[in-house]
């Protein structure tokens, strides 16, 4: 039994915790999806093909995106909505590129600085509040916009590819939370 005594401690001793090497997790490497999304590549040219999100309701249009070499996006949008000839019309860029249910899936402004709703340029504004556009008699407008809040890549808080091109029913009144009232989503493309 005494023999036995010996071996038993020789056992127990080797799965004793405070002999086995710790783990440790390296926190550095560790990706927060909250905060740290992966930087995708930047491009120099995106576009997104807008349609309707009603079949009664006649939308087609191109916004353009082009990045130059001084960290600046323009957008030439082109929009055409007969239903809405001689009308201003709001267009916003959302959060997910998704025009499913009549664009709903898009969710709500793209706005990663977390402000709050306003007109483009204003002390508080979406980095997709981009506004209004007036139609002309046929239902047709265009807008210019050049800014270095958004990229073509780059992190999330200025890479728009992805992101749905919302245009709205209405006018965006710039001033109701959170995102100006502008109506129902009548025509949506994903900007790739």
């Amino acid at each position: 039994m005494l023999a036995l005594l010996p071996a038993v401690a020789l056992v127990f001793s080797c799965n004793n915790p405070s002999d086995t090497a710790e783990t440790t997790v390296d926190s550095t490497n560790v990706m927060d999806p909250a905060t740290d999304a992966a930087a995708v590549p930047l491009v120099n040219h995106a576009e997104a093909v807008l349609t309707g999100t009603y079949a009664d309701t006649t939308v087609s249009g191109t916004a353009k995106f082009d990045a130059d070499d001084n960290g600046k996006v323009k957008m030439e949008l082109e929009i055409t909505i007969p239903a809405k000839a001689g009308k201003s019309v709001a267009v916003h860029i959302h959060e997910h590129g998704d025009c499913g249910d009549n664009g709903n899936m898009s969710h709500g402004h793209w706005n990663p600085t977390n402000k709050q709703h306003g007109k483009w340029g204003s002390a508080d504004f979406h980095s997709g509040d981009i506004g209004n556009v007036q139609l002309d008699n046929q239902g047709k407008g265009t807008l210019t916009l050049e800014t270095d809040l958004w990229t073509l890549g780059g992190g999330p808080e200025k890479n728009i590819l992805d992101k749905a091109l919302i245009v709205h029913g209405g006018t965006d009144d710039y001033t109701s939370q959170p995102s100006g009232n502008a109506g129902t989503r009548i025509g949506c493309g994903v900007i790739k």
